[in-house]
C-alpha cells in the first residue's frame, strides 16, 4: 500500500480535514499528516515558539500532543470513522530534550482487537532526527457499525 492507501480509505488529506473539523485544537497546532499506510501514520508538528520551555527544548505537553494525535491517526486505519476511539491509557518516555524544530511522529499498530488498540508511536527531531520520545497508548474502539 502507498502512502494514499489504507485499509478503511483515509487518506492523510481526509484525516487532516478530520481535524480541523472535529478536534479544533488539533487544526490549531498546525499538525500535518505526511503518510498513512495500512499499519502506520507518521504525522510532521511545523515548529512553533511557543512549543519552547526553559532550556530551549520542546515542551513535553506538545510532544505528547504529536504522539497522541498520531495513536489517534492509526485508530483511523482499523475502523473507517473513529470518531469515538478515545485514549484509555499512555505511557510516555521522554528521551532526549527536543531541540527547536520541526517534530516528526511515526505511529503504528502493535495490536488491533475489536475493543481495544495498543499502538506505539516514536517522536524524533526533525533537526537531527533524535528520539525526543516513546508513548505506547491504548484506545478505546467504537462499537463497529451494523
Amino acid at each position: 500500500m502507498n502512502s494514499s492507501e489504507t485499509r478503511t480509505g483515509v487518506t492523510p488529506a481526509d484525516f487532516d480535514a478530520i481535524m480541523r473539523e472535529k478536534v479544533p485544537f488539533v487544526g490549531d497546532m498546525g499538525v500535518r499528516t505526511v503518510s498513512l499506510s495500512d499499519d502506520t501514520a507518521i504525522l510532521r508538528l511545523p515548529f512553533n515558539e511557543r512549543h519552547l520551555r526553559p532550556g530551549n527544548v520542546i515542551t513535553g505537553p506538545a510532544i505528547f500532543a504529536l504522539a497522541d494525535i498520531a495513536l489517534y491517526a492509526v485508530a483511523w486505519l482499523v475502523v473507517p470513522k473513529a470518531d469515538l476511539a478515545v485514549t484509555t491509557e499512555a505511557t510516555v518516555h521522554f528521551l532526549s530534550g527536543a531541540k527547536p524544530g520541526d517534530l516528526m511522529a511515526e505511529a503504528k499498530i502493535l495490536k488491533a482487537g475489536r475493543r481495544l488498540l495498543i499502538a506505539e508511536c516514536h517522536i524524533r527531531s526533525a533537526v537531527d532526527g533524535s528520539l525526543c520520545a516513546h508513548v505506547v497508548g491504548t484506545y478505546a474502539m467504537p462499537p463497529a457499525e451494523k
